[in-house]
């Protein structure tokens, strides 16, 4: 899961960042209201942790675009401690839930990833597509109750496919989001399909469907 972190105090950007990391997120940050536009228009989201106070715009202007062009991305605004309208505009703008500072990191991991059950997974715990499950919180995937090995790279790749089944997916979206912004200084992306031959071996030998199709000229597919 890919997450924007819109925060303009370099020492809580900087321990969120690590700590989210450290949770398997692919984390990318921006100090300001249009460095944080910049790379919403430019990259792809699931989550934006969004702090309404920045030093060159309000983060709620930034909420309504994000809104606007993206509505499936969830959104976690920050706030401080006496903003109570502020919280209270922002959910009413679509944002999915509000941290005040100052936050444990814990709770702030724990209110992503609510986030992320309830916009990917329909607020269920385990994620089922016919005989494959996957539970986000271990990061374990199953075929027929069985266990399947696999690298953390592959696991995310196929997280990303469950959760846009039936979905088009390019070989630079792939990239980009499992990898970051940073994928765009790669010359090729063969090692994509590594990870895809990988994953689909691994998959058919516990006794899974073949799902995933090339989509020739355009990129890959996950579904029936």
């Amino acid at each position: 899961m890919k997450i924007l972190i819109v925060e303009d105090e370099l020492e809580l950007l900087q321990t969120t960042s690590k700590y989210l990391q450290k949770e398997d997120f692919v984390c990318e940050k921006a100090t300001t209201y249009f460095e944080a536009e910049d790379k919403f228009i430019s990259y792809k989201y699931d989550i934006v942790i969004l702090d309404i106070t920045l030093p060159d715009g309000n983060g709620l202007d930034l909420l309504k675009t994000i809104k606007k062009s993206s509505p499936e991305t969830g959104v976690l605004i920050v706030s401080a401690k006496n903003s109570l309208d502020d919280k209270l505009m922002g959910l009413d703008l679509g944002a999915d839930d509000y941290i005040t500072k100052p936050f444990h990191l814990a709770e702030l991991n724990s209110r992503i990833n609510s986030i992320i059950r309830r916009r990917k997974f329909e607020g269920s715990e385990n994620i089922k597509f016919h005989e494959i499950e996957i539970n986000p919180e271990a990061k374990t995937v199953f075929v027929d109750s069985q266990p399947v090995d696999l690298t953390k790279k592959e696991y995310f790749l196929l997280l990303y496919f469950i959760t846009n089944k039936n979905r088009v997916l390019t070989k630079e979206a792939i990239a980009e989001h499992l990898w970051g912004d940073n994928i765009d200084l790669v010359d090729n992306f063969d090692f994509i399909y590594t990870h895809m031959r990988n994953l689909r071996k691994k998959l058919k030998k516990m006794g899974a469907n073949d799902y995933l199709q090339t989509i020739y000229g355009l990129g890959y597919k996950f579904g029936d």
